[in-house]
């Protein structure tokens, strides 16, 4: 449902539409809380650039909240959205 293939038969489009819609809000929330200097740098770009990093990084199984957020991080940075400042301060959240 969160990597945007097609609705199973007999699943209705629409609901599976607002369930992915709301799981991706609460991921995008926890993202938020656990990296709120990542959000601030980015400001009103944040919600449009996770919401494209979600979809080419579905969250895996057992993976952590705080590796999701450390991964956005990187990507942001590597499409030059974050500066570089912020690599050593990520790098501490992923060491604990």
């Amino acid at each position: 449902m969160l990597a945007n293939g097609p609705a199973p038969a007999g699943f209705d489009e629409q609901r599976l539409d607002v369930e992915r819609r709301a799981l991706l809000s609460k991921r995008r929330g926890i993202v938020r809380m656990l990296s709120p200097g990542v959000a601030d740098e980015l400001g009103d770009r944040f919600r449009p650039l996770f919401d494209a990093y979600a979809v080419e990084h579905p969250r895996r199984a057992g993976s952590r909240a705080r590796e999701d957020a450390a991964s956005f991080a990187e990507w942001c940075r590597a499409a030059g959205e974050l500066s570089v400042k912020r690599k050593a301060r990520w790098k501490f959240w992923q060491s604990n």
